[in-house]
């Protein structure tokens, strides 16, 4: 079985932008202290620089799925209608179901080739250009883009979120996904029934901009080394999870090993 890479699809080495320092200590919150010891277990990375509509593109691509099926189908993508700079260009002229089978490592290929080809014709029509897109997310309100990408068919908070930080590079920006939301709330910095959006704004509203964007990527890592979904490494001692004295482990019964999804375990 293939191994997951040894960093997020869109951020570690190749994420843009230059690494990032801070001084950890005097944290303002749990939810701070945490992502400090997160950073120092994983990269410390600003983020930004990348291409936003091949960040868009490759986020997209991640949907649903792991960065195994993800990598390859947005290696193959760029291979074939790439460079970066003429990624929408070339993918609104594209044959729906070749551009299906050059992605479909990534699963849900049809679907995502829709979302994917649908967004580049949006691209197109309001900005003109990949490069007008481009600088559109650089450059514009963050407000105001993160409302223009949820705008489009197939493009959730998490989406344009991950648009903002590696391709806009935008301070205090926290994506949400699967592994996110489940540490957040088992740890215990966001309310155990918080949907994707309020484990966002807890997040956001108790970490300093400038650690949101490598909190986020190794809030991910974390959760694939140690706090996975069915047999976090809690469940072996508290030496074997190196934040063990940091979090609430709520729905986690240490004694009889059982995993409960923290919503369920407050409302039993």
């Amino acid at each position: 079985m293939a191994e997951e890479p040894d960093r997020n699809i869109s951020g570690g080495a190749s994420g843009g932008g230059t690494p990032a320092s801070f001084e950890p200590g005097d944290e303002a919150s749990r939810a701070e202290a945490i992502v400090d010891e997160l950073g120092d277990l994983y990269w410390q990375k600003e983020y930004g620089g990348r291409d936003g509509f091949e960040c868009l593109v490759r986020t997209i691509l991640s949907q649903n799925t792991s960065d195994v099926a993800s990598q390859p189908a947005h290696d193959d993508l760029v291979n074939r209608y790439g460079p970066p700079e003429e990624l929408a260009e070339t993918l609104t002229d594209a044959d729906r179901d070749d551009l299906a089978e050059t992605i479909s490592a990534a699963g849900l290929y049809n679907r995502k080739s829709k979302v994917i080809q649908e967004a580049a014709r949006w691209a197109l029509e309001e900005f003109g250009s990949t490069a007008a897109f481009d600088a559109f997310v650089a450059e514009s309100d963050p407000d105001e883009v993160r409302e223009t990408l949820l705008s489009v068919s197939g493009v959730g908070p998490k989406t344009a979120d991950c648009v903002l930080l590696f391709a806009g590079g935008r301070g205090g920006v926290f994506p949400v996904d699967t592994h996110v939301h489940r540490i957040a709330r088992r740890m215990g910095i966001a309310p155990p029934d918080a949907d994707h959006e309020a484990v966002r704004e807890a997040i956001e509203a108790a970490v300093p901009a400038e650690k949101c964007g490598f909190g986020h990527t190794a809030m991910i890592q974390f959760g694939r080394d140690y706090c996975t979904a069915r047999k976090p490494a809690c469940l072996d001692g508290p030496k074997a999870c190196p934040l063990y004295d940091r979090c609430d482990r709520v729905g986690i019964d240490e004694v009889d090993g059982g995993v409960r999804d923290p919503a369920d375990a407050v409302e039993g």
